[in-house]
């Protein structure tokens, strides 16, 4: 199974709303239950990275760069550029 880690600063609210629009996509394109889509708090980054496949981020700058896909969640948030980003995850992940 494949994993999408969501982070916000406090793991609840913002990346919790994304992880639900992103597991309402892959839904939508018959990926349930092949993507696992965690929302988790950007402290816990370090802990969570090792084992995913794509990072959806919520933080707007300043934040260190990974060796896995790095996307982010602003479109998801906004609904602008929400369909492109998500192209862009789902190449990802078929990728990975």
């Amino acid at each position: 199974m494949k994993t999408i880690i969501v982070a916000c600063g406090g793991g609840i609210a913002t990346s919790q709303t994304v992880a639900v629009r992103l597991e309402s996509l892959l839904a939508d394109h018959g990926l349930r239950g092949e993507v696992n889509v965690e929302a988790i708090n950007i402290n816990s980054i370090p802990t969570y990275i090792k084992s995913a496949d794509v990072y959806v981020s919520i933080a707007q700058q300043g934040e260190q760069s990974y060796d896995i896909p790095t996307f982010s969640g602003i479109p998801f948030l906004t609904g602008m550029g929400a369909d492109s980003e998500f192209e862009k995850i789902l190449a990802a992940l078929r990728a990975a």
